[in-house]
């Protein structure tokens, strides 16, 4: 039986540990979890291989078996993430900022750990990893509960970077996991305040819903991607073409993947015939608003009309909507009503665009001539990110290190007081 209790005493306790490690101490703990990562690899991968069994009994869909999938390439990508993590300047410890007051006192703010952080997600075993790494970077200890459809792979990761604590000679309850698929645990974590100081849902919106709701923990929500790139009339086609087959296709089952392609109305005639030659190999099925739908059928394009509700799902698949617009005007109206905020882009050559895009689309990243499949911690350079944040408090777009900082206010007096 899982005691939530005495999970989350342990974590308290590591976290008190862990915060006042040096950057040097925390980095071989890192290098030690990726050299482990490695040397377990046949491990890991035959407990993953168990889960895609149990997946493809239960008849989950491709996109989602992706995202539980573990690879030989894969796994080493994650090793190369926690080594890359070690190679970023730790926050922790650092001024931000501060002076001399007008009474002399000395006043300074410093970034510290957050403490204890719980993270709730769904198939995908990478985040174990990800979340433990940057915690451990930044002093925090960290309460992972996966799904499911997760359940081997994350506990034989956890107890990888369990066996790499104790060479380090840190408490195991830096990093724990609740492998127990019973769903009442999630609510039990929700509230854990006492324990866990921030809760990060990494999942669906059904699950970023209830961790809103039920939490009594502060809740960083986001990781729901329904991603626009808007074709502006004087965009470079050929260029777009590859930016927009890119953001589509070269992972469709990640939140940052294109799920809408605003297209002006003054070229789509020419351009939507040569977007589905360039999409067909790749078996992208299109989803069209009439007057698309119009100009594909014409040059006898197989498409099929888009549903309003399709306009604000996720696919996570090969699938595409499009649609027409008039305007920019247009284009950024369409992604005020149906964009979840995560990640907008336009293909322009012209400057008053560009501005006007960046400067009226709200989202945590807004890109011009490039692809939405950027947001991410290691492709800003933020190492491996513990979420994609929607919100605009604390944190927002890919969270790496100092998204899991606080800080306090140090002050030196010379035995100051009040006047």
């Amino acid at each position: 039986m899982t005691d939530l209790i005495e999970m989350g005493k342990q974590a308290k306790g590591a976290a008190f540990v862990l915060a006042q490690l040096s950057e040097a101490e925390k980095n071989h703990a890192l290098a030690l979890i990726a050299d482990q990562l490695e040397k377990q690899s046949a491990q890991i991968l035959a407990e993953n291989r168990k889960d895609i069994e149990a997946a493809r009994e239960q008849g989950l869909g491709e996109a989602l078996i992706d995202r539980l999938l573990l690879t030989e390439q894969r796994l080493k990508a994650i090793a190369d993430d926690v080594r890359h993590v070690i190679s970023l300047p730790d926050p922790v410890g650092k001024s931000i900022d501060g002076g001399i007051l007008d009474s002399g006192l000395k006043l300074e703010r410093v970034r510290v750990p957050v403490g204890v952080i719980g993270t709730v997600y769904e198939a995908r075993p990478n985040v174990t990893i990800d979340v433990a790494s940057l915690c451990l970077k930044t002093g925090n200890a960290v309460i992972l509960r996966g799904g499911k459809e997760t359940r081997h792979s994350n506990k034989i990761l956890v107890e990888v970077i369990g066996r790499a604590l104790a060479l380090a000679g840190l408490p195991q309850g830096a990093v724990q996991a609740i492998t127990d698929p019973d769903r009442a645990l999630i609510m039990e974590l929700l509230r854990l305040d006492r324990y866990v100081d921030m809760m990060i849902p990494r999942g669906g919106a059904g699950l970023h819903q209830l961790c809103k709701e039920n939490a009594l923990m502060p809740v960083i929500v986001g990781g729901i991607g329904v991603c626009h790139i808007f074709v502006e009339q004087s965009a470079n086609q050929d260029k777009a073409l590859a930016v927009i087959e890119n953001a589509k296709t070269q992972r469709p089952s990640t939140c940052n993947t294109l799920e809408t392609l605003l297209v002006q109305a003054s070229i789509a005639a020419e351009f939507l015939p040569k977007l589905a030659a360039r999409l067909a190999p790749k078996q992208v099925k299109l989803h069209a608003d009439p007057t698309a739908l119009s100009i594909l059928h014409k040059a006898g394009i197989e498409a099929v009309a888009v549903r309003e509700e399709e306009l604000r799902q996720e696919w996570l698949s090969l699938d595409l909507n499009i649609r027409v617009v008039q305007d920019i005007e247009e284009a950024i109206a369409h992604i005020g009503e149906y964009s979840t905020q995560h990640s907008e882009a336009i293909l322009t050559e012209s400057m008053q665009a560009a501005r006007q895009f960046t400067t009226q689309v709200d989202a945590a990243a807004v890109y011009i001539n490039a692809s939405t499949r950027f947001t991410d911690g290691a492709q800003f350079g933020l190492g491996a990110e513990v979420a994609v944040s929607t919100q605009k408090l604390h944190a927002r777009g890919p969270m790496g290190l100092e998204a899991l900082t606080t800080y306090k206010w140090v002050a030196s007096g010379d035995y100051s007081i009040r006047a």
